[in-house]
């Protein structure tokens, strides 16, 4: 009796998990993906085809061009306006029997796909991306060959649609092919590209680019710089340099092509022009040139004008001019002399006049 018991307690128990989770999956929605410009049918459940059901695209009523049969929800030519969270309800009592997360979009269409090696003789890269955008989630295979082996494909942790492959030896002759599939609910579609290591190789740009005008000399720049930190051996496979430079006031530039040096002095600037300044590198042997460094600017030397300074100190003596005196200020006393003179010039006159008429 006790082993019935349990038994039949097990058989309801194992009733309620099943009913609790077709519940929680009526809840939670199921996804379906639809093709773009297509006309899409959603079943409610496991509902019979004489069911009668009512619809609501998130929480509304369905406002969108459809039809109804039974228990199946018709909705003509989709497009991204119809993507929503469908739920089904089963008259007269309303009870919700089906819910369901439709997603409009396209099947991939052939992705682009670069491959490039700015680690050489470590590695290369691909990175790839869609010509058009498909709207609903898309993933891609990466497959490498080499020498009629596969080569092991690491994804990258940052970019989502790129991948990086370790060189199985260096100066191979085998070429390696990369094909691409772009793979989504709605189908697929592939991609192959084949390349050899020494046309792929292309180094980061150089880094730490600066430019110091040279003290007492009008027309130069000193430039400098260092070899991409990407780029891991320099010492075995050594890197050139291109310089390119030129005047703000100017759309020409000059050009400069080092060997393996990082730094060049610039000795034809126009005195007192800002002038521009980038880097480029390349492998000495193979591959292609960088893309252009960060550009730098810089001015030649401009002697400063001097200030001219006296070299004595001259003691200048202040003159100062005394007031006029007033009526009533202290007068200094005139030498007798000058008041005889005085008096001799004013009855001068009068003595001459007198002698005429006695004459």
């Amino acid at each position: 009796m006790a082993n019935l018991v349990t038994s039949l307690c097990c058989v309801v128990l194992a009733a309620v998990v099943v009913a609790y989770a077709q519940r929680r999956s009526q809840l939670a929605g199921r996804v379906q993906y639809e093709r773009m410009g297509s006309d899409v049918t959603m079943q409610c459940g496991s509902l019979d085809n004489d069911a009668s059901v009512s619809w609501k695209v998130n929480g509304t009523d369905v406002k969108a061009q459809h039809h109804l049969e039974g228990p199946r929800l018709m909705l003509t030519q989709v497009g991204l306006g119809h993507n929503g969270l469908y739920s089904c309800f089963q008259n007269p009592h309303g009870e919700r029997r089906d819910t369901i997360i439709l997603h409009i979009g396209i099947p991939p269409r052939e992705p682009t796909i670069t491959c490039r090696s700015n680690t050489y003789p470590k590695g290369f890269y691909c990175s790839w991306h869609q010509t058009h955008p498909t709207y609903i989630p898309t993933t891609f295979e990466v497959d490498v060959q080499h020498n009629q082996r596969s080569l092991e494909v690491q994804k990258d942790p940052v970019h989502k649609n790129r991948c990086h492959v370790r060189f199985p030896e260096v100066f191979s002759s085998y070429p390696y092919t990369v094909n691409l599939t772009a793979v989504n609910a709605l189908g697929k579609a592939s991609t192959t590209t084949s390349f050899e290591e020494s046309n792929i190789v292309k180094p980061d740009p150089p880094e730490r680019v600066t430019a110091t005008p040279i003290r007492y000399n009008a027309r130069r720049l000193e430039v400098s710089w260092q070899s991409p930190a990407t780029w891991p051996d320099i010492d075995n496979f050594p890197l050139k340099y291109f310089l390119r430079y030129r005047p703000l006031i100017r759309e020409q530039w000059q050009h400069v092509e080092l060997s393996d040096s990082t730094s060049h002095i610039i000795t034809d600037a126009y005195a007192g022009k800002e002038y521009i300044i980038q880097v480029a590198a390349k492998d000495t042997e193979i591959g292609t040139w960088s893309d252009w460094s960060v550009a730098v600017h810089a001015t030649p030397w401009i002697e400063e004008p001097v200030q001219i300074t006296s070299t004595t100190e001259v003691d200048f003596t202040e003159t100062k001019t005394s007031p006029i005196p007033s009526s009533n200020a202290p007068q200094k006393a005139e030498h007798p002399v000058g008041r005889a003179a005085k008096v001799l010039t004013f009855f001068s006159p009068l003595l001459l006049g007198m002698l005429l008429l006695f004459m």
